[in-house]
């Protein structure tokens, strides 16, 4: 059976059939390399005879099992690179990824991250500057904000495996890749700055706290901005230093850099309960820190020895250091300092103690602005309002001013390092528990230790030490380090170790982003920093980031590095926020993560906090951060990212569209809303390439209307045999799309039949409410050639279809002779031949032409036709406000058309249209029998053509001219069948017809009782009403009266005659008035009721059209288009 079974399917889609040109993948069906038998043999007595066609692309159960189940994901991290370079087996042996728990993996990682160089270098003076309820507020929120995230993290986190990359991982699949790339982009110039800030604080520390001597610039003596550039300088200097040895630790091997990842976090732990120890021991044995006030001002220390005037020595009163620093001299009748002598000195504890009560000092703010003196609250002091400042520099002064917002912006960074847990989660042992759980209680421990550390110190320090950011007021010591126990030194080089650690993680996982990003290929321009050395380490990636993190030493200012910093962090937090929302209340299927605790109500809180800490912080940075990723998105949407990720984007533009949709659907649009909607009906050749692609340019210039464009192609035959061939054509289309710059949609249908095909796409086309409303197809060429008379039917099913489902259809002729794209008129005009009312749709057109830049520069015309009854001087004035009203510029002129006499050229051409007509309807002739019997026809023709005046032959001589030619000289025989020749005529013979004796002689109509019942109808378009309503029509012997009527001529439909002349002499006021316009915009007929009068309608058109260049036939859909209300 299985034999029979193989053998069937080789005769129909085997190695011998049509359909195995097919490469593999374009085929809709499996056809595997391995040979029948082998097959069998391979799935023998596995049950799987019915599907084994199918396991190329469809595997077993147990084969997908098995491989999930050996699946490792192993980190893009520094531990594999390092064990690449140091064991040359490396690459042979699988690397087992390492297994770490909660605490290891995620919790610690995340603690080191978290605390930092602004907890020992800058809490204090938040405390002291913001009060403890201000700088309780800062921690609270953020705090709450990275929570919130933390919320959103492990939501986005457990839904899948998350590799290296982290966030950006994380953000670039859940909200595209225009997204992921700014905010990847946002997040690594956020982490790059963050090993500068580390630096600048590993700097501070080194040259304040421990080696001040070590100071290139030296500081002592200056004063005011002398000093402070000096500081700025040396920080400059070392930093760049410190910054080059980093970057060349990491280059070299990052092993080192993991291996004192541990220590690093050690000096974090033992500060910090340090710092803790120091606080419990001040409850019983506060430490001794004076502090020498002078008045309310509290003093540099380094000045002086003792805090006092004078001191007595023996039985004399002997003046001090600090005498010498205010006076001219040291003795007592010295000149001193207008508020040295006024005030005296004082010396307060620094530290009194938690059980103080110095907590209710501290309570409140107290800003200060640059260069201004800190004061003790609740010292009286002496002091002259217009006595002048001197020595200054003996006093501790406000490096920077102070206000609510620096203090957030400065804060803030001291509570990023969240992901820190995501990024490993390839080294987790479960990852979809150990994330949620380590992140969020590092996050609670990490804000338990803020939060307290902001109570604490407001209870244990002295508001003028919590203000003294540098510690001059108290020996130059570390303030937090003042309160640490045993010792301040436990403090100082915990905190710069554990800066030094930070710079390095910095350093190590900034270049790491930038490869993930540079490799995903979406930012073009980034590629080459997705190489590196041959174990995949970032060099240049690496190299980009010392540079970049140059720049934040350069600013050199550890409190302006903090708030651009912030502004990165906050924006990728937002948008971790922003995805899970969307994603939640998206509802996508695959959204199953298993953490559970998570709302979209959370995450859009947790949003709207980065948003406002984002402003709050520093509203000009946020902008300019806000313009980084704006230009970044933008860049990579011009780009083109061709990459499908399942984002939530998408599945924000399909809710959209399909609330869009549902919307449409409550009715029509109104009018003025209308815009055409274009089906353009392309035809494909052989290769399946598109013939007329003038087609596309012209629908791109129509294009100013914004609507929906659909491209529409047929291909004849069956789905099963010809998808290839339809897939071919499609990309041809959208090709041809992309080069006119048509926006919108390619379709191609396939059918037995092009008709049909054609049907379809008219039918289906759109969705819903969004669907065509205007059709756009070319006039069919060569169309009286026998080999082109089914593109002749299918155009005017197409009109007929067109009318029935009331679009509009636009019709160009010579398409060709169109202007593409890069063509400018720089002059000329748009005629409009308005004859009878089709909605506005002839007036709306070229206003959207003249929007184009091929078009811009023509001038518009609007032509109307008047009868003999008709006043044209006030159709003239009534159709200019009309336009008027309607907002056009146009030209206006009334044509007036009077009646004359039908000619006999305009009775030849319908002696020979409708002889054509009969012909193809009812001769089944041999093509031997068929040439001759056209040759028999046309010599008849021809023979019977005898005319007075040769002028009446011309087709575009004037009425006039026509009246005097009458009594003309006659031509000779041949000048008038040269004149009055028809054109060929073409017959087209029914496949399955049968030969049937007509005589050649007798072309004219059969009889009634020669026709069968179904054929007993009128071989026009006409109505017979019209016969009994027009005179020339019901009464013959009137047209007989004015013209010596040829035998042939009497048996002609009158309808048609009429037509004819009308279509005649209209095309002669139009060729008269419109030969030199760049284009010409005509109403288009309407399609024969019958199937009888095809032709007939062919050969009107192309009187009608003769003679222009470029011609867009249009009708109407039966509705208004334009208005003239607003």
């Amino acid at each position: 059976m299985l034999n029979n079974l193989t053998e069937c399917e080789e005769g129909d889609g085997g190695p011998n059939s049509q359909g195995d040109a097919t490469s593999k993948e374009s085929s809709p069906f499996i056809n595997s390399s391995t040979s029948d038998v082998e097959k069998s043999q391979q799935y023998d007595g596995k049950n799987m005879a019915l599907f084994e066609e199918e396991m190329d692309t469809s595997p077993m159960v147990s084969s997908l099992l098995s491989s999930l189940a050996n699946y490792s994901n192993l980190t893009q991290g520094s531990k594999e690179h390092e064990e690449a370079e140091n064991n040359e087996e490396a690459r042979k042996k699988t690397v087992q990824a390492p297994r770490m728990g909660t605490i290891m993996g995620v919790y610690l990682p995340c603690l080191q991250n978290i605390l930092g160089v602004i907890l020992f270098l800058r809490m204090t003076w938040l405390v002291g500057a913001g009060g403890v309820l201000g700088t309780f507020t800062i921690v609270f929120m953020c705090c709450s904000t990275t929570m919130l995230t933390a919320i959103s993290m492990s939501a986005i986190a457990t839904n899948g495996v998350v590799p290296a990359g982290g966030s950006y991982y994380m953000i670039s699949r859940s909200l595209g890749p225009e997204f992921g790339g700014a905010v990847g982009i946002c997040f690594y110039l956020g982490t790059t700055f963050a090993g500068a800030m580390y630096i600048l604080g590993c700097i501070e520390i080194l040259l304040i706290y421990i080696v001040p001597a070590a100071a290139i610039f030296k500081m002592e003596g200056l004063e005011g901005a002398e000093a402070e550039a000096a500081l700025l300088n040396n920080m400059r200097v070392f930093g760049t230093i410190v910054l080059s040895f980093m970057a060349l630790v990491v280059f070299v091997g990052v092993k080192y850099v993991n291996k004192l990842a541990l220590v690093f976090l050690a000096c974090v732990i033992l500060s910090i309960l340090a710092v803790y120890a120091g606080v419990i021991k001040t409850s019983f044995d506060p430490p001794d820190f004076p502090v020498c006030v002078l008045g309310n001002r509290t003093l540099v220390s380094k000045g002086f020895d003792i805090c006092a005037k004078t001191i007595e020595r023996g039985n004399a009163t002997v003046t001090t250091k600090l005498w010498r620093a205010f006076c001219d001299s040291e003795f007592l009748n010295a000149t001193c300092d207008e508020y040295f002598t006024n005030n005296n000195i004082s010396q307060i504890q620094g530290i009194p103690g938690i059980t103080s009560g110095i907590l209710a000092e501290n309570l409140f703010s107290t800003f200060m602005e640059k260069n201004s003196m800190l004061e003790k609250r609740g010292i009286p002091a002496v002091l002259d309002p217009e006595a002048p400042e001197t020595n200054t520099n003996r006093y501790v002064l406000a490096d920077i001013t102070s206000f609510f917002t620096l203090l957030v912006g400065i804060y803030f960074p001291s509570v990023t390092g969240i992901m820190a847990g995501s990024n490993r989660s390839g080294d987790l042992q479960d990852a979809q528990k150990s994330i949620p759980i380590g992140t969020i209680m590092a996050i609670t421990t990490t804000s338990i230790i803020y939060m307290s550390s902001v109570i604490l110190f407001g209870a244990c320090v002295d508001g003028v030490v919590l203000r003294d950011k540098f510690g001059e007021g108290v020996n130059g010591n570390l303030v937090i380090g003042t309160l640490a126990w045993p010792s301040p030194w436990v403090i100082v080089f915990g905190s710069f170790f554990s800066t030094c650690g930070a710079g390095l993680q910095s350093l190590t996982g900034a270049p790491r982003l930038l490869q993930a990003i540079a490799r995903d290929g979406i930012i073009p321009f980034l590629r080459a920093f997705g190489h590196g050395k041959a174990n995949g380490e970032p060099t240049w990636a690496l190299l980009l980031t010392a540079c970049i993190c140059e720049i934040g030493i350069l600013i050199a200012s550890l409190d302006a590095v903090a708030p651009i910093l912030s502004m990165f962090f906050l924006m990728c937090y937002m948008f971790v926020n922003l995805a899970c929302a969307l994603q939640t209340l998206l509802r996508t299927p695959n959204w199953r993560p298993r953490f559970k605790f998570y709302h979209w109500a959370l995450s859009l809180l947790g949003m709207s906090l980065c948003l406002t800490l984002m402003f709050l912080c520093s509203w000009y940075y946020a902008i300019v951060a806000m313009v980084i990723a704006s230009c970044i998105y933008k860049y990579i949407e011009f780009c083109g990212a061709e990459k499908e990720w399942g984002d939530g984007i998408r599945g924000i533009s399909l809710s959209a569209a399909r609330y869009a949709l549902m919307r449409l659907e409550e009715g029509p649009p109104h009018t003025k809303n209308w815009r055409p909607q274009i089906l353009v009906l392309m035809s494909l050749d052989v290769e399946q390439n598109v013939e007329q692609p003038r087609l596309l340019s012209l629908t791109s210039q129509l294009k100013a209307g914004k609507g929906l464009t659909i491209v529409g192609a047929c291909v004849e035959g069956t789905y099963l045999n010809n998808q290839p061939q339809a897939q071919k054509g499609d990309q041809s289309l959208r090709k041809l799309m992309e080069v006119e710059k048509v926006k919108g949609f390619s379709q191609v249908v396939i059918s037995s039949n092009l008709r049909d095909a054609t049907s379809h796409l008219i039918q289906a086309g759109g969705l819903g409410g969004l669907h065509h409303n205007t059709v756009l197809v070319s006039f069919p060429r060569n169309w009286k050639q026998a080999e082109e008379h089914h593109r002749c039917r299918n155009f005017i099913e197409v009109v007929r279809e067109t009318t029935a489902s009331h679009l509009a259809l636009l019709v160009p002729k010579n398409i060709s002779a169109y202007p593409s794209n890069g063509e400018r008129f720089t002059e000329g005009h748009i005629d409009v031949w308005w004859i009878v009312h089709d909605g506005g749709m002839l007036m709306l057109l070229p206003f959207l032409l003249r929007h184009h830049k091929v078009w811009r520069k023509c001038k518009m015309r609007i032509f109307t036709v008047a009868q003999m009854d008709d006043n044209s001087i006030q159709m003239k004035k009534d159709l200019m406000t009309f336009l008027y009203h309607l907002r056009f510029d146009a030209e206006v002129e009334v044509v007036e058309m009077h009646e004359s006499d039908i000619s006999a050229y305009t009775y030849e051409k319908t002696l020979v249209m409708e002889q054509r007509s009969q012909i193809l309807k009812e001769m089944h002739l041999t093509k031997n029998e068929r040439e001759r019997e056209i040759q028999s026809i046309t010599d008849v023709s021809r023979g019977s053509i005898r005319r007075k005046n040769p002028s009446n032959l011309h087709p575009q001589r004037s009425i006039a001219e026509e009246s005097v030619g009458g009594s003309g000289e006659e031509k000779s025989e041949e000048e008038s069948v040269r004149l009055s020749r028809p054109r060929q005529v073409q017959l087209i013979q029914g496949k399955n017809a049968t030969p049937t004796p007509t005589s050649p002689t007798s072309p004219t109509a059969p009889t009634p009782a020669a026709m069968s019942p179904g054929e007993e109808v009128q071989m026009t378009w006409t109505d017979d009403t019209e016969k009994t309503n027009n005179p020339a029509v019901a009464n013959p012997e009137s047209i007989k009266d004015m013209f010596n009527m040829k035998p042939e001529w009497e048996n002609l439909n009158h309808s048609n005659v009429r037509r004819m002349h009308h279509a005649q002499k209209l095309n002669e006021v139009i060729v008269k008035k419109s030969q030199e316009a760049k284009l010409v915009l005509l109403n288009m007929p309407g399609p024969p009721k019958n199937r009888t009068g095809e032709e007939n309608y062919m050969e009107f058109l192309e009187v009608l059209t003769e003679g222009l260049n470029r011609v867009l036939l249009v009708r109407g859909g039966g509705r208004e288009v334009i208005t003239i209300y607003s």
